[in-house]
C-alpha cells in the first residue's frame, strides 16, 4: 500500500519506490542547473582552458598559472578598488539608510507619503534610463560643483542611498515599540542616544540583510564604473573583466581564474552574516 504525506503546497508526496526515484531525478536536475556553472567555473579557474566552449567540470591536470597570469594583469589592483568602493559605499549606505529609516519609521512630517513613495519610485527605474543624468552629476556635483568621473569617489557617492535598505530599515523601526522610546525620554536620553542605544540595538536583523544585500549590489556594479572609470587606474574587478575577456592573450583559463576571485568575497559575506540574514528575512516574515 503506498503511503503519501502533505507537503507545504498542499500536494501529496508519494513514498513508493517509484516516488523515490522521480524525486532524486528531479533533485540531480536541479543540483545540475545551478551547480553544474559554478563547478565549471572552478574547475575552469585552475585549469589549461583554451577553447571557451570546452569547459569541464573534471579537473585535468590543476596548476595555478591562471591566477599568476591574472595578477600580472593587475587583477590585485582592481580587486582593491572594488573592496576600497564596497567598504566605503556599504558603510555611508548603511548610515543614509538608517538616518533615513528613522525620520520615516519614528517621525510624523508634512508630505511623509509622498517621500516614502518617492523612495519607493526609484527601485522601478532600470539603470540604463539614470545613466545619462548620473553621469551629467558627477561630472558636476550641485553646491559643491566637484568633477567625479574619473575618481573612485566618484562610484561611492550614487550607492550611498538605496532605497531597499531604507525600506527593510523602516519597516523593522516600525515595530521597535514606542513605549521603550518614551521610557527613554522620561530618562533624559536625547534623540542620537534613543537612536543608537535603543532603535538600532533592535533592528540588528535588518542591518545584517541590507549588509548583505548591499555588499552584493555595490559589488556587481558594473553601469556605474563603466560610466565614471576614465582609464584602467580606476577599474573595478567587474568592469576588469570586461577587458580581460576581449584581450586575445588571455585565454578563457585566466577569465575564469579572474571570476572566481570576483564571485568569492560575495559567498564569504553571506557565509559570514548567514544567521542574521536568514534571523532578519525571518523576522521580516512573521511581521509582515
Amino acid at each position: 500500500m503506498s503511503v503519501a504525506s502533505e507537503t507545504a503546497l498542499g500536494l501529496k508526496e508519494s513514498k513508493t519506490p517509484a516516488g523515490r526515484l522521480l524525486k532524486l531525478v528531479i533533485y540531480a536536475l536541479v543540483l545540475v542547473v545551478f551547480a553544474g556553472p559554478l563547478l565549471a567555473l572552478l574547475v575552469s579557474a585552475f585549469n589549461h582552458v583554451s577553447d571557451p566552449t570546452q569547459l569541464s567540470v573534471v579537473p585535468s591536470k590543476p596548476t595555478l598559472d591562471n591566477f599568476t597570469v591574472a595578477v600580472d594583469q593587475g587583477v590585485l589592483k582592481y580587486l582593491a578598488n572594488s573592496f576600497f568602493v564596497v567598504g566605503f559605499g556599504l558603510l555611508l549606505q548603511v548610515v543614509v539608510s538608517t538616518l533615513a529609516s528613522y525620520a520615516l519609521a519614528r517621525k510624523r512630517f508634512r508630505f511623509m507619503t509622498l517621500v516614502f513613495v518617492a523612495i519607493l519610485a526609484t527601485l522601478m527605474l532600470p539603470e540604463e534610463i539614470l545613466a545619462i543624468p548620473l553621469s551629467l552629476i558627477l561630472s558636476d556635483l550641485p553646491v559643491l560643483h566637484i568633477n567625479l568621473i574619473g575618481t573612485l569617489a566618484g562610484m561611492i557617492v550614487p550607492v550611498g542611498a538605496w532605497a531597499f535598505s531604507i525600506l527593510v530599515m523602516t519597516e523593522f523601526m516600525k515595530d521597535v515599540p514606542r513605549e521603550l522610546e518614551e521610557a527613554a525620554r522620561m530618562d533624559g536620553a536625547g534623540e542620537f542616544r534613543i537612536f543608537a542605544q535603543i532603535i538600532l540595538p533592535m533592528c540588528r536583523p535588518a542591518l545584517g540583510v541590507i549588509g548583505v544585500f548591499g555588499f552584493t549590489m555595490i559589488w556587481d556594479q558594473y553601469l556605474l564604473p563603466m560610466l565614471v572609470a576614465s582609464d584602467s587606474s580606476t577599474y573595478t574587478l567587474p568592469l576588469a573583466l570586461r577587458t580581460l575577456r576581449i584581450d586575445p592573450i588571455v585565454t578563457p583559463g585566466v577569465v575564469m581564474a579572474a571570476s572566481l576571485l570576483a564571485l568569492l568575497p560575495s559567498v564569504i559575506v553571506f557565509l559570514f552574516f548567514q544567521r542574521s540574514f536568514v534571523h532578519g528575512l525571518s523576522s521580516g516574515a512573521l511581521k509582515g
